[in-house]
């Protein structure tokens, strides 16, 4: 068979695996269910074309297996009940194609002129059909909360939806076309990425020629297949979903001097129980410090989805950015990104431009299907990409992931996100500080450090103790150094001799 023959005889290894999974899919469906109460939704787009051969590989499989190879050409085939529902709002190539295609390989069509939904309804009345092959992918808009195997959405006809691809990328399907070499719908190489209807969908700009407007590459051609779908020109406004940071950026750099920033550290570790503690945390805050962000908040969480979800639901509401430590990675115990996801109300979804760089470092040395490692929170990552990094850090809205499992590798991370436009860290005033140490009683600067608040409201007047018999630390911190003396003189001459300057670290 030769789709089954081009697959197994290529070089790209996600490839061979990807198929093997997708016919295994294709295969089960035919073990559980009549052949005759299966049916194809096809629409004439570059994924129902993979599904189609797809589809015809795993049915040759299935019979080979079987031992039932009588007539070959058939099997070759598969004369699938196949539905196609035709609107009159679709291109005119996809209509040709979709009935050259059908014509070719023998499929048995029905044409339905309703919508989805009443197309259905009156198919599974007029022919008992409990499943539909159907080329769903993640990242479509109707993927979020299906599997491989799904029964269909309440109030809609009872079959088993059956998505064969649902784990494949915008790469995966092209990398099976060329491979097997099959015919697609011309339109992709016009430089339509998905093709929805004539009304909502244009060639894709990315693959805009530079010398002429109307010029356009192949739709294989795209590098980032997030980008798959810029080609609909009925899309959401994604300022109105961009986080704060970016929402409240101002062009005149005086203005961003000016603008208080806080953010949200979050460190997923085991330190709870002892067997490490957090050094980032504290390193990071002196970070943030620096570049004029006040750290409104640093927690400690167990590594379990549910404890980093609720931390971070509550922290990306609050601040302008949300940093997490800890918990990347393919380990049972790494599960910031899934805590992410839920946070945001996402699933984890194959990202091919995280898989590639995962490819590039970790070569062959890797147990399992590498698209594990690359399950990102659909719909809201943004990869941070720096020469420095050997993978970019991962950014979800206003929520950063950072990789770091020590102060130098934290420092190295920083310094890229600080030269990453897209990390949205916009650099303000920075914070002035003075501490001063004095043997006084509580009891004795209570009152006085209260009026001082009072009088300088825009300065943060914080005490600690080096021991309970020890001198006390008063901090005075602000963005503006003449208030901070102001106010370090307002307290040192109200206790004349008392009071004397000290390192920070004290």
């Amino acid at each position: 068979m030769e789709i089954d023959e081009a697959v197994r005889g290529c070089s790209d290894r996600r490839m061979r695996t990807k198929y093997a999974n997708a016919v295994y899919v294709v295969q089960r469906a035919f073990a559980l269910y009549p052949f005759e109460e299966v049916a194809f939704s096809f629409n004439g787009g570059k994924d129902s074309t993979v599904l189609l051969h797809l589809i015809r590989a795993g049915y040759y499989l299935y019979k080979k297996d079987s031992g039932d190879v009588a007539e070959m050409d058939a099997v070759k085939n598969c004369p699938l009940r196949t539905i196609y529902f035709e609107s009159p709002c679709a291109f005119p190539e996809i209509n040709s194609f979709t009935y050259e295609t059908v014509s070719t390989y023998g499929l048995p069509l029905e044409t339905i002129h309703s919508d989805f939904k009443s197309g259905l309804e009156g198919l599974l009345k007029e022919k008992p059909t409990k499943a539909i092959f159907i080329g769903t992918r993640i990242g479509d808009p109707n993927a979020v909360g299906q599997e491989q195997f799904s029964p269909s959405s309440p109030g809609w006809p009872p079959f088993m939806r059956v998505n064969p691809i649902l784990d494949w990328s915008y790469r995966d399907v092209w990398s099976f076309l060329l491979t097997c070499k099959v015919k697609y719908c011309s339109l992709y190489d016009q430089g339509y990425t998905s093709i929805g209807s004539i009304h909502d969908t244009v060639p894709n700009a990315l693959l805009s020629d530079s010398s002429t407007e109307k010029i356009f590459r192949p739709a294989y051609m795209l590098t980032d297949g997030r980008l798959e779908r810029a080609g609909r020109t009925k899309k959401t406004n994604h300022n109105i979903e961009m986080n704060s940071v970016a929402s409240n950026g101002m062009t005149s750099i005086e203005g961003e001097q000016t603008i208080s920033r806080a953010a949200s550290i979050i460190v997923v570790s085991d330190e709870m129980f002892g067997t490490t503690e957090d050094k980032l945390g504290a390193a990071l805050c002196k970070k943030l410090h620096a570049i004029g962000w006040r750290v409104s908040h640093v927690a400690v969480v167990r590594n379990e989805i549910d404890s980093v979800s609720e931390e971070v639901e509550r922290c990306k509401s609050m601040d302008d950015m949300v940093f997490i430590l800890g918990g990347l990675g393919p380990l049972h115990s790494d599960v910031s990104l899934a805590g992410v996801a839920k946070a945001f109300g996402v699933r984890l979804a194959p990202d091919e431009e995280f898989e590639d760089y995962l490819s590039q470092l970790m070569g062959n040395n890797y147990t399992g299907d590498r698209n594990e490692m690359a399950l990102l929170p659909e719909g809201i990552t943004e990869l941070l990409n720096h020469k420095r990094l050997p993978l970019p850090l991962i950014k979800c809205r206003n929520v950063i992931t950072l990789a770091a499992t020590n102060v130098d590798e934290l420092d190295t991370e920083w310094d890229c996100l600080l030269d990453t436009q897209e990390s949205g860290l916009v650099q303000a005033k920075p914070f002035v500080s003075k501490h001063l140490g004095t043997t006084l009683t509580d009891v004795q600067i209570a009152p006085v450090l209260a009026k001082l608040c009072l009088e300088f409201s825009d300065v943060y007047i914080g005490c600690h103790r080096i021991s309970r018999a020890g001198p006390l630390v008063v901090n005075l911190t602000g963005k503006d150094n003449q208030r901070v003396e102001a106010a370090a003189e307002k307290l040192t001459s109200t206790f004349e001799g008392q009071f004397s300057q000290v390192d920070s670290c004290k």
